[in-house]
């Protein structure tokens, strides 16, 4: 039976060793080809050191994934639209990654959203097809529908969310793949427990989880490479969908709740920037880079960011299950 604890540990141990042995000859291969990252002039001092760190290191994982969960025989209805949705927006990461290396430049906004748009369409309809959904799940008020149109109008704005709410926090070495193990880690017991259970989506978020430690590896600080777009944005469409799966969307915001601070952040600054005509709250957004200029070390930020996205995930779990014990 997929899902058993032999399985999941044996595709983590899997993923994890795959990265980890294929990383340096992948880290060397970006290095000649010169794909590094580009620090922005406005960024924070500190991170001057790190212009021409290789980046586009999400786009192995994404390899490592795909494969391990066709190998592993993970897929089914359950996990076909989260591998999709993690080797679509990674290839589309991974060519913001290239550009941004060679000229400075990424994709422009508008295109990288269509893209994200049209990827995130596609899943919400099968989605919404494949399952019948036309209801959302409350905690503690059960089923709320909302009809077939309205479910992927939803879903596809939650995907494009989280992928770029992961890749807005995708600021520090170890941030976002650190915040992301626990948010999987949360979505795999959710898919144990659920009713019924979903066994596949567990061994793919195994699979996630196993291939991210094996990038915080070569990414804590000081970092060997970046995740860049190609993990960080098709990472969080990942999530996105495992969520919307389990029907467990609604506990996103908290297991994910490093990701809505930093994007919340960035939001924030900007409406205030344009109603007082220039005044900032923040020193810097996305809000890691605040905490760096007023004096916190890049490891202090991350290791309590990590903290509080453990909490997160230990929360949103525990509101799963109560939501689903109080429910008939």
């Amino acid at each position: 039976m997929k899902g058993s604890t032999v399985e999941l540990i044996q595709g983590l141990l899997l993923a994890f060793a795959l990265v980890v042995v294929f990383m340096p000859g992948y880290v060397r291969l970006l290095r000649f080809v010169g794909i590094g990252k580009q620090i922005r002039d406005e960024g924070p001092e500190a991170h001057y050191v790190k212009e021409g760190t290789p980046t586009m290191g999400g786009l192995l994982l994404v390899g490592v994934v795909a494969t391990l969960a066709f190998i592993l025989g993970a897929l089914d209805a359950s996990t076909y639209s989260p591998v999709a949705a993690l080797l679509g927006v990674g290839f589309l990461g991974a060519f913001d990654d290239y550009l941004n290396a060679k000229t400075g430049i990424g994709i422009g906004v508008r295109q990288k959203l269509a893209w994200q748009l049209v990827v995130a369409i596609l899943a919400a309809i099968y989605i919404q097809r494949h399952f019948a959904i036309v209801d959302i799940r409350v905690p503690f008020a059960g089923d709320v529908e909302i009809g077939a149109f309205w479910y992927i109008v939803f879903a596809a704005f939650a995907i494009i969310a989280a992928s770029n709410g992961v890749n807005i926090t995708d600021g520090l070495d170890g941030l976002a793949g650190g915040t992301a193990i626990f948010a999987f880690v949360a979505y795999l017991i959710i898919a144990l427990l659920n009713k019924p259970q979903q066994p596949h989506l567990a061994l793919v978020c195994a699979i996630i989880i196993g291939a991210l430690l094996g990038f915080l590896w070569f990414n804590v600080h000081p970092a060997q490479v970046f995740m860049g777009d190609s993990g960080a944005l098709s990472l969080g469409a990942t999530l996105a969908v495992t969520a919307l799966i389990t029907g467990q969307i609604f506990v996103l915001p908290l297991i994910g709740i490093i990701f809505v601070v930093e994007t919340a952040s960035v939001i924030v600054q900007v409406a205030y920037f344009k109603a007082t005509g220039g005044r900032r709250i923040f020193r810097m957004t996305p809000i890691h880079h605040h905490f760096e200029l007023v004096g916190w070390d890049e490891e202090k930020i991350t290791l309590r960011f990590w903290i509080v996205g453990i909490l997160g995930a230990l929360l949103g779990v525990t509101f799963f299950l109560a939501s689903i014990q109080a429910l008939p």
